[in-house]
């Protein structure tokens, strides 16, 4: 029994001794390779860091994108590089995320800015230019085919993708690698934060910019700025749209002084200040203006020049017309719909309002229905689908101005007991990418115009155009040379003695044809047989000729509707 009892009491205590079972940890499993291990982690730390680092001192134009550029201490990294030192793990990580996102939308930001500059010389406006866009994939259609389009689309859409995730990965990256390395992280982090002071104090600079660098910090606050103007912008235009001095002048004191008169207001595509001006062009577009001027006086016309202030460079013809036409300052696509879905008078409104004329538009580079042809005033409009031309496209350009002009005299201006006529006549050949080009033929030979397809063809190639600055240069100054002899020939061809030309550039061409010149100023030009409608005129300053002098006055764009329905309204 004592036994029994003994081995009980044994095996009780043992039970109690031994308690739960005790796990131990496996040893962990050598690494192959830790030198790669090791190489790999090292190395996609120092490749976030320094797509991080780029995405930060990427400018936003591409005429500063060069290794200078980056040479630069970023305030922006610094100051996110101590935030996320000092925050704990969730927030830290979160904050990385959000960081990383903001950054990569930035820099799709850069991207924009930088296409913008490219062609409107401007940045990118974040609340008016979303749908301008549309229009520059709907004018790689046109210009260089569908294939492109899409691949230019595709192209963009994989870019925005990659910047986000790429920009946020590697923001999250390197604030776990801070995390893990805190010390030396804080050290680099201080160190960089004393020689930016140092260099801010000292006014260090590299390439002409400082070495401390705000760059973001600055794009931001000007982004921030711009969207608070744009979104006041349509309540600021619709007090300026309030505004018209001769909304209620009876019709019978309207353009008096044009009293049977045909009024051709031609608008001719990227004929700016450059093409009589520059040293490069000016030899060859002023011998066709001399050439032109000669011509008309002999036919007995004479001409007064000027210049007007155009609200865009580059591109946006239509608001370039529309602030012509309606006296108001239309330079971004919000304050053109705004126009043209309000009841602002224009001048050709103002004309069909006297009853002594009918409006007609020939609008070559309209290719669907234009609903805006009523706003603007327009009895008629003819669009490329109603010229009666059968011809290939010029790239983008539909119709070629000589065929243009020829269409309008068939159609309109050449039909026999015919009110006046007041007509908007766009002339679009000029347009980039300037390539292929048409030439002047026999106006006779012109049929329906399938004789251009021979000259289509024996064009040059926009792709090779563009390779270089020089030749794109040469290309468009010989678009202008077509357009005014088109437009000259058709003068000397078709006009009489009540004729009244008036004609000018919408905007000037792109940048890379300005040499970054910011001058935004188009010729414009007055040609008359009648000399009492010059002497309208006298008081204005403008050149005698086709070609305005470099001082000759200059008036912002939209100043011309009210001068000129002033200077042709009734003698006081």
């Amino acid at each position: 029994m004592r036994t029994i009892w003994h081995r009980s009491c044994t095996q009780s205590h043992d039970s109690r001794m031994e308690g739960p079972p005790v796990s131990y940890p496996t040893p962990a499993r050598p690494q192959r390779h830790p030198r790669a291990v090791r190489t790999v982690t090292v190395g996609t730390t120092v490749l976030a860091a320094a797509l991080l680092l780029a995405a930060l001192l990427l400018p936003n134009q591409l005429d500063q994108l060069g290794p200078k550029a980056f040479l630069r201490l970023p305030a922006e990294g610094i100051a996110l590089a101590a935030v996320l030192l000092v925050l704990p793990g969730r927030a830290r990580r979160v904050t990385a995320v959000a960081a990383g996102a903001g950054l990569g939308v930035l820099t799709l930001v850069k991207c924009l800015d930088m296409g913008f500059y490219s062609v409107l010389q401007r940045p990118f406006d974040l609340v008016l230019d979303w749908i301008l866009l549309d229009d520059a994939a709907d004018y790689v259609r046109e210009s260089f085919g569908r294939t492109s389009q899409v691949l230019t689309v595709a192209g963009a859409v994989l870019l925005v993708v990659a910047v986000l995730a790429l920009s946020t990965l590697a923001m999250v990256r390197l604030a776990d690698r801070m995390a893990e390395r805190r010390p030396p992280a804080g050290g680099t982090t201080l160190v960089l934060a004393v020689a930016w002071v140092t260099c801010a104090v000292f006014g260090l600079r590299v390439g002409g910019a400082p070495v401390a660098s705000t760059l973001d910090a600055q794009l931001v606050h000007e982004r921030l700025h711009a969207v608070r103007a744009g979104l006041r912008d349509a309540r600021v235009f619709q007090q300026e749209a309030a505004v018209d001095s001769f909304a209620k002048t009876p019709p019978d004191r309207l353009l008096t002084g044009l009293r049977g008169k045909d009024v051709l207001i031609t608008f001719v595509e990227s004929y700016g200040r450059t093409a009589v001006e520059d040293p490069a062009m000016a030899p060859q577009v002023g011998a066709v203006l001399k050439e032109g001027g000669a011509s008309l006086r002999a036919a007995g016309f004479e001409a007064r020049s000027g210049w007007l202030r155009s609200p865009v460079i580059g591109a946006g013809s239509w608001m370039c017309h529309a602030t012509l036409l309606s006296g108001l300052w239309i330079d971004n696509q919000q304050r053109y719909r705004n126009l043209v879905s309000g009841d602002r008078m224009t001048l050709a409104e103002y004309f069909r309002k006297t009853g002594a004329w009918s409006t007609v538009g020939i609008v070559p580079g309209v290719r669907t229905a234009w609903p805006e042809a009523g706003f603007f005033g327009l009895d008629r409009s003819y669009d490329s689908t109603h010229l009666g031309y059968h011809g290939p496209y010029f790239s983008w350009t539909p119709v070629p101005d000589q065929f243009t002009l020829q269409s309008f005299e068939r159609l309109e201006y050449g039909k026999r007991n015919r009110r006046p006529i007041m007509a908007e006549i766009i002339l679009a050949s000029s347009h980039q990418p300037w390539a292929p080009l048409p030439r002047v033929i026999d106006w006779n030979g012109l049929g329906d115009g399938s004789v251009f397809g021979r000259i289509e063809k024996e064009g040059k190639d926009p792709a090779e155009v563009w390779k270089d600055n020089e030749r794109v240069r040469t290309e468009y100054r010989t678009s202008i040379e077509y357009s005014l002899h088109s437009l000259f020939g058709f003068m000397r061809r078709y006009a009489g003695k009540d004729t009244v030309l008036v004609f000018l550039g919408d905007h000037q061409p792109r940048p890379e044809v300005v040499a970054g010149s910011p001058r935004r100023d188009v010729p414009i030009t007055i040609v008359a047989h009648d000399p009492k409608v010059l002497d309208r005129v006298a008081g204005w300053g403008w050149t005698p000729g086709l070609k305005p002098a470099g001082d000759a006055p200059i008036w912002a764009m939209n100043e011309f509707r009210d001068r000129f329905l002033t200077a042709f309204g009734p003698r006081v």
